[in-house]
C-alpha cells in the first residue's frame, strides 16, 4: 500500500449489507442529533435518514443518502483506493473537528469515468466521497417527493444524453438502479 491510501479510515467495508446500512444511517443520526437545530432553515425535520440502491461498483460501495439537509450519492470505500486524502482530512485530524457536509472535491476514476466527489469523515463509518445531488430538502414532504425529484432530473439528463447522440456507461447504470428501485427503505 502506498502513503496516499494509507489514511483511508474504512471501518464498515467487511460489513455485510444490513449491517452496513444500519452503521450508515446510526452514524448519520448522530451527524443529525449533534450538528443540527430545530431552527436550522435548510434542514427539512420531516424527512428521515434512509439509504437507497445500495449497489457494489468496483472498489465502492455506492448508494443514495437522503437526510433532513440533502440528497446525495455516496461512495464508501470497501478497500483503500489509490487516491490521497486531501491534508487535513485524516482521520487523526477530522475525529473532534465540527461535522462538514461537504469537504474538499477531488476526482476519482468509476467504470472509466472520472466522477467529482467531496471526501468526508466520521469517526464511526470512516471516510466517504459525497456527491450531493439535492441540497435544499426544505420544500419535501416525503421521502417519495426527493427521490421523485431527482428521478425528474435524471430523466431531462437522459434526454439530453439522447438528443447529443453521446452515451455515458456510468450515468445509464446508476440512472437505471435509482430510478426504477422503489422508494423504500433498502437493506
Amino acid at each position: 500500500m502506498n502513503n496516499n491510501t494509507q489514511t483511508w479510515e474504512i471501518p464498515l467495508a467487511t460489513l455485510e449489507d444490513t449491517a452496513f446500512v444500519a452503521a450508515i444511517e446510526a452514524a448519520f443520526a448522530d451527524i443529525y442529533r449533534t450538528w443540527f437545530t430545530q431552527e436550522d432553515m435548510m434542514v427539512n425535520h420531516d424527512l428521515p435518514i434512509l439509504v437507497r440502491a445500495l449497489r457494489r461498483v468496483e472498489p465502492w460501495r455506492v448508494f443514495l443518502l437522503l437526510t433532513p439537509w440533502m440528497l446525495a450519492r455516496v461512495y464508501m470505500p470497501v478497500q483503500a483506493p489509490p487516491v490521497a486524502i486531501p491534508a487535513g482530512w485524516r482521520a487523526t485530524e477530522q475525529s473532534n473537528k465540527p461535522y462538514t457536509v461537504i469537504g474538499p472535491g477531488i476526482q476519482v476514476q468509476v467504470k472509466k469515468t472520472t466522477e467529482k466527489a467531496h471526501v468526508n469523515y466520521h469517526p464511526a463509518i470512516g471516510h466517504y466521497l459525497v456527491q450531493p445531488l439535492i441540497q435544499s430538502m426544505e420544500d419535501f414532504t416525503s421521502p417519495n417527493d426527493a427521490y421523485e425529484a431527482w428521478n425528474n432530473v435524471i430523466r431531462i439528463r437522459t434526454e439530453n444524453i439522447k438528443k447529443l447522440n453521446r452515451r455515458c456507461h456510468w450515468q445509464e447504470d446508476i440512472s437505471r438502479r435509482e430510478f426504477f428501485h422503489r422508494p423504500s427503505r433498502e437493506t
